[in-house]
């Protein structure tokens, strides 16, 4: 009696595995590796279900199904799912879906790294064909034709549309999409200086730098969006943003270029002009050029140049970012200048003129 108890309770075991163990299809068990910086975990396989939790480049994540472009796996003991595109093997060469990508712009940058920063170790051009490895930062891992590993924007392969934006949350980096000849497709932080108890600089009679600078940042918000960009203000009306606050907002979004504008002020009354200031080199000190260039060429105001510092908003920013210093409001011509809406005008069109030769060059 106790023997038959005994195969009895082992059939039950036996069967209670059979109804609940996971269904396995092909690639179960399978084990791949996150290949983006934070990628959702869904309790379904569709962008709108629940977020039940993230996990990060690097993580490993055991495949039991996929469907529709999704793999399920479990996390926290309950079935989950994530979007397949940005697993690859744990051997780092394959992903759930082998993945060629191709590039769709000539002279494209081969870096050592997901970065501007990094050494370029070749270029690629348009309708170059390679295998994906990875993504980190909107950068492309690739394999090259002689097996070696580089990086390269995915801005600039057709793989940058291919992700769905929901799934995953990136850094940016200075580097450019496509070039098309317009803004359509880009993110543009523009940054009102000053506002609220900060009057910035004071000029002739009492004149307060955060008053001007937002009829300047209306026009230059217009024309912007004119030319297709997407624009986002830090600010827009007279109120009180802390640095590090514009940071953030440029940091939050999929930002190609954070431009601050300003109005400068100086003990002496002969000093005047335009300036454009960046803070480290390569893209950056690129972008203030072609801004700097632009304005120059539209406004009367004498062309101080391209300078190098480290303001808060460009120092601490993850992004393209570029100050822009308009005039000088303790100067009496620069003064009666800036107040006109001609003037804001064509500081707009320079604005506008200097992203499009930046990114379309």
């Amino acid at each position: 009696m106790k023997q038959n108890q005994t195969v009895t309770i082992v059939g039950v075991f036996l069967l209670l595995l059979l109804v609940f163990i996971p269904s396995v299809h092909a690639d179960s068990g399978q084990t791949y590796e996150v290949g983006t910086d934070s990628l959702n975990v869904r309790s379904a396989p569709a962008h709108s279900a629940e977020v039940i939790g993230q996990l990060n480049d690097g993580d490993r994540v055991v495949v039991f199904d996929k469907a529709f472009g999704w793999v399920q796996t479990y996390y926290n003991g309950q079935e989950a799912w994530v979007a397949s595109d940005y697993l690859f093997a744990a051997n780092g060469v394959t992903s759930v879906n082998q993945k060629e990508i191709t590039v769709i712009a000539d002279e494209v940058r081969l870096r050592t790294g997901p970065g501007t920063q990094h050494k370029i170790l070749g270029y690629a051009s348009s309708g170059d064909t390679y295998t994906m490895v990875k993504t980190s930062n909107k950068w492309n891992k690739i394999m090259l034709n002689d097996g070696s590993i580089a990086w390269i924007a995915s801005w600039l392969t057709n793989a940058n549309g291919s992700n769905h934006p929901a799934e995953t949350s990136e850094n940016h980096n200075h580097a450019k999409k496509q070039s098309s000849g317009s803004l359509a497709g880009y993110n543009i932080v523009l940054d009102p200086g000053h506002g609220g108890k900060d009057p910035g600089a004071i000029g002739i009679g009492g004149t307060f730098e955060k008053g001007i600078i937002m009829d300047t940042a209306d026009n230059v918000a217009k024309q912007l969006r004119d030319a297709g960009a997407t624009v986002i203000l830090t600010r827009e009306d007279d109120y009180f943003i802390p640095l590090e606050e514009r940071v953030r907002i440029s940091n939050a979004y999929n930002t190609h270029a954070f431009i601050s504008l300003h109005y400068n002020a100086y003990p002496s009354l002969a000093i005047n002009g335009v300036s454009t200031y960046f803070h480290s080199g390569g893209d950056d000190r690129v972008l203030a050029g072609e801004v700097q260039s632009a304005i120059a060429q539209k406004v009367p105001l004498k062309n101080r140049g391209v300078m190098q510092k480290g303001y808060h908003v460009l120092r601490e920013n993850n992004d393209l970012s570029v100050l822009i210093e308009l005039g000088f409001i303790t100067n009496p011509y620069d003064l009666d200048t800036v107040r006109t809406a001609e003037y804001h005008n064509n500081v707009a069109a320079g604005v506008v003129e200097g992203l499009k030769n930046y990114f379309n060059e």
